[in-house]
């Protein structure tokens, strides 16, 4: 069951915009597959949340997708493009084994501390999927599980959206607004593809 929190200001637009939004895009870990304290370091370590690539292949049949994804590991040392290259194809492959198509993945390698324009919740990533796909923002959603992600949304004017997998349940606690929130990817999928 979808569960949605009465949102604030801006929040409150995403629920009846949902009929005009033609983008998604989603932030990887705790999202699209489950995360890790200790960084997902190889392709054996990448498991994908249950109905998470079949919500991403269904919203793929209607609109367009793509992913958003700091990947401060690269920067630690913890693996190296090549492996996160590997990672991503293998995500990729899972989305199209179960009839999704190939998707944008746009990620920020670098430290925190590391002052770049692309990592959440700077909106560098999101500029980046939507100049790439030609997609205004305001018909936009951004799909996240922490406070970067709904901070890196509300930064790029995409609409802001909190799922419960991940680090979602710890974000809505501690967060003094409530945004829009959906149990997981798949109840958000439901939820869009019911209105059209």
């Amino acid at each position: 069951m979808t569960t949605t929190h009465t949102p604030s200001h801006q929040h409150d637009s995403v629920e009846g915009s949902l009929n005009h939004i033609d983008c998604v895009l989603i932030d990887r870990d705790g999202v699209v597959n489950f995360d890790s304290e200790d960084y997902i370091k190889h392709p054996d370590e990448w498991h994908p949340i249950p109905g998470a690539l079949e919500a991403i292949a269904r919203m793929q049949a209607v609109m367009d997708v793509a992913i958003c994804t700091n990947q401060s590991g690269v920067g630690r040392g913890l693996y190296d493009l090549k492996t996160l290259e590997a990672i991503h194809s293998k995500m990729c492959r899972a989305l199209q084994a179960v009839g999704g198509q190939p998707i944008n993945i746009h990620f920020c390698p670098h430290l925190p501390d590391a002052g770049c324009a692309c990592r959440k919740p700077k909106p560098g990533l999101l500029h980046d999927a939507l100049n790439a796909l030609n997609k205004d923002p305001r018909h936009t959603l951004f799909v996240g599980d922490s406070a970067k992600d709904l901070d890196a949304a509300d930064a790029a004017g995409c609409l802001p959206v909190l799922v419960l997998t991940g680090n979602g349940t710890k974000t809505l606690a501690s967060r003094g607004e409530h945004p829009v929130t959906f149990d997981n990817l798949a109840h958000l999928a439901d939820t869009i593809l019911a209105r059209r």
